[in-house]
């Protein structure tokens, strides 16, 4: 399919460009240059963490992140609202994924049905930061981890730059990850960073991310040493291309955030006018950054009706989140059925995430929104 309007675009400038044009004719170090580094101390610096790793992508970077927490075993409480990667990975890592509810304003987790799943196999809670908001109860779900002795740990894939209560995304948990993927706040295609205020985490996640190996002077490619394996480990590392690209991106996030949140402005002024519409709930401690711009209409039918239509019309729109625990792999493994988390099972169906990108001009939103209001009234 030829979109009209494709769910999102890349923003990019020379600046993007010439970053990674300089990487390439420096002719080395395209695999561990000064970048990686660099992206890392900013990014830590912003979000005001003390230790950042980056990685190759946000899901071996949550795959670390567990294993660096010593998740390898035990339940680990997750929405099932969320992208795949989010229960895939702690799995990998050795535990089991337990599910649970999520609430109807920003799609977090539901902290009564956290609690109920909390037992003594209970070793983290993995909340999701969804589309570019802040969890709604992220700072209970820090209490309850606290009360009961867990890990929390922030999968903020998608929100890099939210706050709520003046609070970054990624500073509430003992640990967080961001991704860089092609449709994130900022990309470089594939990505993705952990931060945390743990030393010990950080050193374990450097191991993980390059083999198990020890690169406390000097990394592999720079010295005529043997260097020191410890441990297994993966080969995770993000490219200094990569880095150099998401570096470039996140020199200008501030600008792009404001180009988000002024579309998002746009699309909440003319949707709110049709009925049976609910747009993304804003509230006054909320920082919103818009990675999605997800409506809620009024039923399933409704929803799919107007997602077929749309797609006639070359707007493409996706179903952000159907639920993982109604996945095939899932049924099969772990038995779960249709009804098991009946206010998730009930928000998908109603859910439907339309285009929204930082350079989206008014003729583009204006089409869209002519077009849901043609099948909506």
């Amino acid at each position: 399919m030829t979109w009209e309007i494709p769910l999102f675009k890349i923003y990019h400038d020379k600046d993007d460009i010439n970053s990674i044009e300089k990487v390439i004719k420096r002719g080395s170090y395209w695999a561990t240059g000064p970048e990686i580094e660099e992206l890392e101390d900013n990014i830590s610096k912003y979000i005001g963490k003390r230790y950042a790793v980056s990685f190759n992508s946000g899901t071996s970077a949550l795959h670390c992140i567990l294993l660096a927490h010593g998740i390898n075993e035990g339940e680990v409480i997750v929405p099932s609202f969320t992208f795949i990667s989010t229960a895939n990975s702690v799995i990998l890592a050795g535990a089991k994924p337990v599910f649970a509810e999520i609430e109807d304003e920003t799609y977090g987790l539901e902290i009564e049905d956290v609690k109920e799943k909390i037992n003594n196999k209970t070793k983290a809670i993995l909340p999701i930061h969804y589309g570019g908001c802040t969890s709604k109860y992220i700072g209970d779900l820090k209490d309850i981890a606290k009360d009961n002795n867990l890990t929390l740990i922030e999968d903020a894939a998608e929100s890099l730059g939210s706050k709520k209560g003046g609070a970054f995304a990624g500073t509430f948990g003992h640990s967080s990850m961001f991704s860089f993927c092609q449709n994130k706040i900022i990309t470089s295609g594939e990505g993705g960073i952990i931060l945390t205020d743990i030393k010990d985490i950080y050193q374990k996640l450097l191991l993980l991310r390059s083999h198990g190996r020890v690169e406390d002077v000097e990394n592999y490619f720079s010295t005529t040493k043997d260097l020191d394996y410890i441990q297994l480990g993966y080969n995770f590392r993000m490219s200094s291309i990569s880095a150099a690209l998401a570096l470039s991106q996140f020199n200008k996030i501030e600008k792009i955030i404001r180009m988000r949140r002024e579309k998002a402005e746009y699309y909440h002024k003319k949707l709110s006018e049709i009925k049976n519409i609910k747009t993304p709930e804003v509230k006054s401690d909320f920082f919103h950054v818009y990675q999605m711009y997800t409506i809620q209409l009024k039923d399933k039918e409704t929803r799919d009706m107007l997602q077929e239509r749309l797609e006639k019309e070359k707007i493409m729109t996706k179903v952000y989140f159907n639920p993982i625990h109604l996945k095939s792999y899932y049924k099969k493994k772990f038995g779960y059925k249709k009804g098991d988390l009946p206010l998730t099972e009930n928000i998908s169906d109603k859910v439907l995430t339309i285009p929204i990108y930082p350079h989206m001009d008014k003729e583009e939103m204006d089409y869209v929104i002519e077009k849901i209001k043609e099948n909506c009234e």
